[in-house]
């Protein structure tokens, strides 16, 4: 059978530790900061979420590849993790409209994946010491040579990834002759997050990640939006500047995850790298506003810093995070401008957030 002839592979831990699996049979080296997602499902838009660009999944959940690829399922062209790290890996599917298997799209893609491994104690050790750097390796036997290679990587924080991810020229999406013109700032954004707004009769401009507010402005939007995306918020200079001019003129601005931070940060609301952050489908969060729970699917690894904004005088916290009291949503007193650290459009995961797309839309109605 397969899995008895499959190579020996290894995680190596920027602090020394080994985990041990196996190869899926891509040979290879591949390095980035690890990290964990605990949904159940949705592995495909995982892998090509831009919010993971340069990190390491370990997949919590027992089964991965069980129900193959499909190409409507992808958020961004490509896969964006630099690895995957799993217990069972299904290099058999059972999906009717599978379009293939996910050691086949894997190879495609030339992705380390490996398999076998202890992912329990794995992820309680992220847990307990924090992410960190990491290489998966099937050089099983060059362990120093592995180790060299890690400490080349750079940390996460204060590096600026949106530039990696971004699109190179603006793109439109929707109809032309929709009722509503969004422009985007792309720093990683997510196709469920543009069919979201192009669902709600607009039509989107997508730009580059260091398009200045001129450029956005040039499209004549009836509504500005900040998308997610992976890194470090602080090197953002232009996307804050975008922000700060956006909200200076008052005009209807939403931001997701990435976005919300650079919001902040245009409010001189500072950022944290957090311990290793909140990655998954069924984060609880509470809406201060209206006093509801929701369930959400969250992505990130950086924080804006609560006692900062708790004292901002033109901020109001609208959403904590009900698992450690982080801030999840913010929006500035007297001006048209919301942000959220999770992802409302759910892809994958609940569906409890759309609201907060409808809310956009309602406040562009209102901008006169």
């Amino acid at each position: 059978m397969q899995y008895q002839t499959r190579k020996k592979a290894i995680v190596l831990l920027a602090d020394g530790t080994i985990f041990e699996g196996k190869s899926i049979g891509i040979e290879g080296s591949s390095t980035g900061e690890i990290c964990f997602n605990t949904g159940m499902t949705g592995y495909q838009e995982i892998f090509t979420d831009s919010s993971y660009y340069g990190q390491l999944m370990v997949a919590t959940n027992a089964h991965i590849g069980n129900y193959g690829v499909n190409n409507d399922e992808i958020e961004s062209e490509g896969i964006k993790i630099s690895g995957l790290i799993c217990r069972n890996f299904s290099f058999n599917y059972s999906r009717p409209n599978a379009e293939g298997s996910l050691k086949d799209w894997f190879k495609k893609h030339n992705l380390i994946a490996i398999s076998d491994v202890d992912t329990r104690a794995l992820v309680t050790y992220i847990r307990e010491n924090g992410a960190m750097n990491a290489i998966i390796s099937t050089e099983v036997n060059n362990i120093e040579g592995l180790k060299k290679k890690l400490a080349e990587v750079p940390n996460m924080d204060g590096l600026e990834l949106a530039s990696k991810v971004s699109t190179k020229k603006p793109y439109f999406i929707g109809n032309e002759n929709a009722t509503y013109k969004i422009s985007a700032l792309d720093i990683g954004i997510k196709k469920n997050i543009l069919r979201h707004l192009a669902e709600r009769d607009a039509y989107i401009k997508v730009f580059p990640y260091n398009s200045s507010f001129e450029d956005l402005n040039g499209f004549n939007p009836d509504g500005y939006f900040l998308s997610n995306g992976p890194g470090d918020p602080e090197p953002l200079i232009e996307a804050q500047q975008v922000a700060k001019e956006i909200i200076k003129r008052n005009l209807p601005l939403f931001g997701i995850c990435l976005g919300h931070q650079v919001i902040a940060l245009a409010n001189n609301i500072s950022t944290y790298k957090m311990h290793h952050g909140h990655r998954g489908i069924n984060h609880p969060v509470k809406n201060l506003i209206t006093g509801k729970g929701e369930i959400t699917s969250q992505n990130h690894g950086f924080a804006i810093n609560r006692e900062e904004t708790e004292k901002h005088p033109n901020i109001e916290i609208t959403h904590v995070h009900l698992n450690d009291a982080t801030i999840a949503g913010i929006q500035i007193k007297d001006k048209k401008c919301f942000s959220v650290q999770y992802h409302p459009e759910a892809s994958p995961g609940p569906h409890d957030a759309e609201y907060l797309f409808d809310q956009f839309f309602e406040m562009i109605k209102m901008k006169n």
